[in-house]
């Protein structure tokens, strides 16, 4: 990365909430879009203040962030869990969020604590550097859209901001010099975002479930384009309806990102994976004695894949810690995060259990497989048990193609597999798409994955119409 040129942010989760309790446990529920770094802001009347860590929600207990902040002086509540798309390992705390403009900041160790800021903004998803040109690179401190967006948001307003800024973006903004929080999501609502509502308060948060958890209300999805101001005393907020709609929602937060209990834009998660999960059971009607998934995401799939094709339903794995190798910041990162966490339940290795899997032909789903490193490790494991033959299906297509019109595919717009990246349907030099042999002869097993049709049907089986979707991923167009 070239100096000073702007970091590709995050998927991250983020929440606005009228309580510091509520908030924190809101936090916890969003714990899978982001573990590397996590982040508070709290707004008051006459000041604003933050409070950055490394690692997960709960390496900061709650009870010693009630020590550091005298609560009654804030009415409103910024967090932020952090998934760094772009492995700077050596500044997760600089780059947490919330980002600020102004404030005193006290370094700690794995901690800062930032007084008396001036602007503070949390944000999910991702902006093109080429829309944040007129910044100066004299006013950043940090190399994140996230703190260009603000210095954006003071030199055109929120309404400039979110009309001359396309990107995807939930994003909320608190200025000392504003009574009302600021929160928009773009006009095409790639990232989502939802308002909530909590002993007569109004909330925002980046998923229902998050809210729904704990004890909070579901109101409705933010509206792309829209401008919502939120008040210090949690009534219903207003909004500003800016930018015609433009929906392109991203396929990739239904089939991975997401909370499997979400509902998003109107839409179950969990529905549309157990849609999938029949449609690849139609496009690849396999025989084997087992089918089984790796955890977590891909169980509900799995189950309806199992159920289709009357096979029986194993869970054959486990992981003691409750992370997604998707998100390390570094391949490295990646490859130790799966190598001691997924393994192989006990009870087939047993001695009286020993044949479980021997001489057996196993069909794996997956949601994707992008690097193939969870793939390359759960058929390892499976053959060391003894499998026969190991299947892994995927219910979603090929992600980093070089399209039809040779351009490379990947993600712009926020989830950790940029154009660039070591995906496994490209081969090592990067220039052409792998062949079906190669791609098995990488995984060391029979790999398919659902055709781009197929998982679009299976979206507009559910009500959201292709046009409505962005996946250019997988080699459709750009959203905007």
């Amino acid at each position: 990365m070239e100096e000073g040129e702007q970091k590709i942010e995050e998927n991250c989760g983020l929440c606005v909430s009228h309580s510091l309790h509520d908030i924190y446990s809101f936090l916890k529920s969003l714990q899978h879009r982001g573990r590397e770094a996590a982040g508070l802001g709290f707004i008051g009347k006459e000041r604003i203040d933050v409070l950055k860590w490394v690692g997960r929600v709960d390496r900061f207990d709650l009870g010693d962030i009630y020590k550091i902040f005298k609560i009654p002086d804030y009415h409103t509540f910024f967090a932020h869990v952090r998934y760094a798309t772009r492995g700077r390992k050596d500044k997760l705390l600089e780059d947490a969020h919330p980002h600020v403009i102004g404030g005193r900041a006290e370094i700690r160790d794995s901690h800062v604590i930032i007084r008396d800021c001036e602007v503070i903004g949390i944000h999910n998803g991702q902006v093109n550097p080429e829309f944040l040109k007129e910044i100066s690179p004299e006013l950043l401190k940090t190399q994140c859209d996230t703190e260009a967006l603000l210095h954006f948001y003071r030199q055109n307003s929120e309404v400039g901001l979110i009309k001359k800024i396309p990107g995807s973006y939930t994003l909320a903004i608190a200025d000392k010099r504003r009574k009302q929080v600021i929160v928009m999501r773009d006009r095409t609502g790639i990232k989502p975002g939802v308002l909530g509502w909590k002993d007569g308060k109004y909330l925002i948060a980046s998923e229902d479930s998050a809210i729904r958890k704990n004890g909070a209300e579901f109101r409705n999805d933010l509206t792309p384009g829209t401008i919502y101001y939120l008040y210090s005393d949690g009534r219903k907020p207003n909004e500003e309806f800016v930018l015609p709609l433009s929906n392109k929602f991203c396929f990739f937060e239904y089939n991975y990102v997401a909370h499997v209990d979400s509902i998003i834009n109107g839409v179950p998660v969990r529905r549309i994976r157990e849609t999938l999960g029949e449609i690849l059971a139609e496009e690849f009607p396999l025989k084997a004695d087992i089918v089984s998934f790796l955890p977590r995401c891909p169980e509900v799939a799995a189950r309806k894949y199992a159920e289709a094709r009357n096979i029986p339903f194993f869970n054959l794995f486990y992981k003691p810690r409750d992370e997604r190798a998707f998100q390390g910041s570094t391949l490295e990162d990646r490859k130790q995060s799966i190598k001691e966490n997924l393994y192989i339940l006990p009870e087939t290795n047993k001695e009286e259990t020993i044949d479980f899997l021997k001489n057996k032909d196993v069909i794996i789903i997956d949601d994707s497989t992008i690097r193939g490193n969870n793939s390359k490790r759960a058929v390892e494991l499976l053959k060391k048990s003894g499998a026969k033959k190991v299947y892994l299906l995927n219910y979603t297509p090929k992600i980093g193609i070089i399209g039809e019109d040779k351009i490379e595919r990947g993600c712009l717009y926020g989830v950790d597999m940029p154009p660039d990246d070591d995906f496994v349907v490209r081969t090592k030099e990067k220039d052409k798409n792998r062949t079906s042999e190669e791609i098995n002869a990488e995984i060391g097993a029979e790999v398919y994955y659902i055709s781009p049709e197929g998982m679009l049907k299976g979206f507009e089986r559910l009500g959201l119409p292709r046009d409505n979707l962005c996946y250019f991923c997988i080699g459709g167009k750009k959203p905007f």
